[in-house]
């Protein structure tokens, strides 16, 4: 099995950007963290969706990825090696809230992974959480599971298609621990690549979809982010 730790900054200025600096130092210790398959960085991009516009994206995420749950419940626990993370000054996030969960990571297919990034660019991220509450959690879920990314990978463009669904898990993060019924991540090329996604057929058909869900409270939140990738040991990709 797959899980994955969604760390999300939410800086009170929507203008605001994490430094060079700051940025890099969160690297350095996320990099090093043990047992972790692989990471990925997000800072902010910006991109166009025919149906919704949820505002500037958080100013920093990470999700980390573990095989293991208690590998990355080691990570955050009392003496975890995340604490150290929690613990640096970060001037340019200091006055940002910090949310926190723990997933299952679902991959599913895509009709072509292979991305097409300019040398040296980041691919961007489109990043969707569902706060609310289903009537009917079992329901919600297996008809979501069963239908939407089915759609999602008809989008021209689309390299990777990944859904989180939620588990209990134990840390000691000095950070506020949210319940998000459901997460999704599609990567795409680029924030133009999203936007012509977003505006697409395939867009109203996920549209459409989404007007038969069983019934459920809170909709959805969007966010395009540039993702930065890396491996242990094996730099950024």
């Amino acid at each position: 099995m797959q899980f994955s730790y969604l760390v999300t900054f939410i800086h009170p200025d929507a203008d605001a950007r994490v430094s060079e600096a700051d940025r890099l130092r969160v690297i350095a210790a996320l990099e090093a963290t043990p047992a972790m398959s692989r990471m990925r960085l997000y800072t902010p991009a910006a991109a166009d969706d025919f149906y919704t516009d949820d505002g500037p994206s958080p100013i920093l995420a990470f999700q980390l990825d573990f095989e293991r749950l208690s590998d990355l419940e080691a990570a955050i626990a009392p003496q975890g090696h995340l604490q150290a993370l929690a613990r640096l000054d970060l001037g340019s996030l200091r006055l940002s809230a910090v949310e926190q969960q723990v997933m299952l990571r679902r991959p599913f297919p895509v009709l072509d992974p292979t991305p097409h990034v300019p040398q040296g660019a980041l691919p961007c991220q489109f990043l969707v959480h569902y706060p609310g509450r289903a009537e009917n959690f079992d329901e919600w879920l297996g008809y979501y599971l069963s239908h939407h990314p089915q759609i999602m990978k008809f989008f021209d463009g689309v390299r990777e298609i990944e859904i989180f669904t939620r588990v209990d898990w134990v840390d000691a993060m000095p950070w506020k621990r949210v319940h998000y019924m459901q997460r999704n991540r599609l990567m795409f090329d680029s924030p133009d690549a999203i936007t012509r996604a977003m505006n697409s057929s395939v867009r109203h058909d996920m549209r459409a979809d989404f007007e038969q869900f069983p019934p459920f409270e809170g909709s959805n939140i969007h966010h395009p982010m540039w993702a930065d990738t890396r491996y242990p040991e094996q730099g950024s990709s």
